[in-house]
């Protein structure tokens, strides 16, 4: 009898995402459990319950899923669960917490695509701002944004503290330099629009970030990167499937261009479709956080 894949999804929070459960069902699991308030003194023993449970040929039709929304928990779990395998009784594990990782990865690679086929420049030396910043997606965009070169910023709308503190904590986990500030007037949003290259926006759906008062202020700006399906628009002027699309509400940087929240979202999908269906095709196990989505999203986008 064929063994039937499974996979297990733990969540540190009161539920598991329904949107990474359908994306499980896609990828074309034939059991999918969840698992929600998984504590992190727990990972280490559910690990080793499931993979006992199959033998060694079982264990290569099971894998898990590490969600939640804080990615350095989930960073930690994955870590823990690693600790907790032992050879041959193996199973891969994919961590995108609240989807943060494939988001923020298709994000960053389809600006960076835009920024060379627009402007003939790259990553390196370029200022990039992270509206919404200390939220999953913004943390992890400036996080794998700076590791592509860019100068970071991330923006909480409105502490200080919280935005340096995210910074350093991020910076230190994940080797890179993340800066962060906060932004809550139009006054202070034009401040930092007036000296970015790249504008990200990851803020909450529904709410628009910069209008286009705040926009008329971009001098030197290239490429903007819009999360927000959800209207009125994060950014004034960006259109849901934009992709290099001139951005007309920046008149002082005419060479301005915009990529919308549905083009990050198709690649973001077939990100974590991939993802999910790989933990299932190698022979030896894997390990998939924002690393491995960044490098497919390059190749992809």
């Amino acid at each position: 009898m064929t063994t039937r894949t499974v996979l297990h999804m733990l969540s540190p929070r009161p539920q598991v995402s329904p949107f990474d459960i359908n994306m499980a069902v896609d990828a074309g699991f034939d059991m999918i459990f969840p698992h929600a308030n998984v504590e992190p003194d727990q990972v280490y023993g559910l690990t080793q319950d499931i993979i006992f449970s199959r033998g060694p040929s079982g264990v290569k039709r099971t894998a898990i899923f590490i969600g939640g929304r804080d990615i350095g928990l989930a960073l930690d779990m994955m870590e823990t669960v690693q600790k907790a395998m032992v050879p041959p009784f193996e199973v891969s594990v994919l961590a995108d917490p609240s989807g943060a990782f494939t988001t923020a990865t298709a994000l960053v690679a389809a600006v960076e695509k835009q920024l060379k086929e627009k402007h003939g420049l790259e990553m390196q030396g370029c200022r990039a701002i992270v509206f919404g910043g200390t939220g999953p997606v913004g943390i992890s965009t400036g996080v794998i944004a700076a590791l592509a070169g860019a100068d970071v910023t991330i923006v909480d709308h409105l502490s200080l503290d919280t935005a340096m503190q995210i910074a350093s904590e991020y910076s230190r986990r994940c080797g890179c330099n993340i800066k962060g500030t906060f932004a809550s007037s139009g006054a202070s949003k034009a401040w930092l629009v007036r000296r970015a290259d790249i504008i990200f926006n990851t803020t909450k759906a529904g709410i628009q970030v910069l209008d286009e008062e705040i926009l008329e202020d971009a001098r030197r700006l290239k490429v903007v990167g819009d999360v927000n399906a959800v209207p009125p628009a994060g950014i004034a002027g960006v259109k849901p499937r934009d992709m290099g699309t001139p951005l007309s509400t920046a008149p002082n940087s005419p060479g301005a261009v915009a990529v919308g929240p549905l083009a990050v979202g198709n690649l973001k999908y077939k990100i974590q479709n991939a993802m999910l269906r790989d933990l299932l095709q190698t022979e030896k196990p894997v390990y998939f956080d924002f690393h491995e989505a960044f490098n497919r999203a390059r190749k992809w986008v």
